[in-house]
């Protein structure tokens, strides 16, 4: 199975739609993971009708009409790999103690906020993926996304994609 993972897109604050390359993978994808901060109820309407399957949660930036849509805390179960989207996860400073004791149950957790990228696992073998921001690279060298294969109920091959800089950023 194909995942494709993505968040903070603020789409059309940050960029006017998503990077082409970024909707390739999407076409490619069996499920797209969105970890919140949409900021227009718009992309949500388009990834929801060109994305296979979507699993997606609200972030901070996001107003009443995503909300009312999505969720807080989104839930999945992948060919037995036990997934969860939340757009904060907190400070870097503790985070896997944090997130090994709120998601005991999980053993894949997408998350955003900060646009940087992320992958660790915690001591009881909880996955922690931030894919960054394929549209607002703040402090980080580029826009990135990831991908990941889940193979009999494990999670394989995750891949995070720089993309190319916008002229003018």
């Amino acid at each position: 199975m194909r995942l494709l993972l993505t968040t903070d897109t603020h789409v059309p604050k940050r960029a006017r739609d998503l990077p082409e390359a970024l909707w390739a993978a999407v076409a490619e994808a069996d499920v797209v993971v969105h970890a919140g901060d949409w900021v227009d109820v718009t992309l949500l309407d388009t990834l929801e009708s060109r994305a296979r399957r979507l699993i997606a949660c609200y972030g901070n930036n996001d107003g009443p009409a995503l909300r009312a849509r999505l969720p807080l805390v989104a839930r999945a179960t992948l060919d037995g790999l036990r997934l969860a989207v939340v757009h904060e996860t907190g400070d870097a400073k503790g985070r896997e103690a944090r997130c090994a004791a709120a998601y005991p149950d999980t053993d894949l957790l997408v998350f955003g906020h900060s646009h940087i990228p992320w992958d660790t696992t915690t001591p009881t073998g909880l996955r922690l993926l931030n894919p960054g921001s394929p549209t607002d690279r703040r402090r980080q060298p580029h826009c990135t996304y990831m991908t990941a294969t889940i193979e009999t109920g494990t999670l394989a091959e995750v891949t995070l994609h720089r993309l190319p800089l916008r002229v003018g950023r």
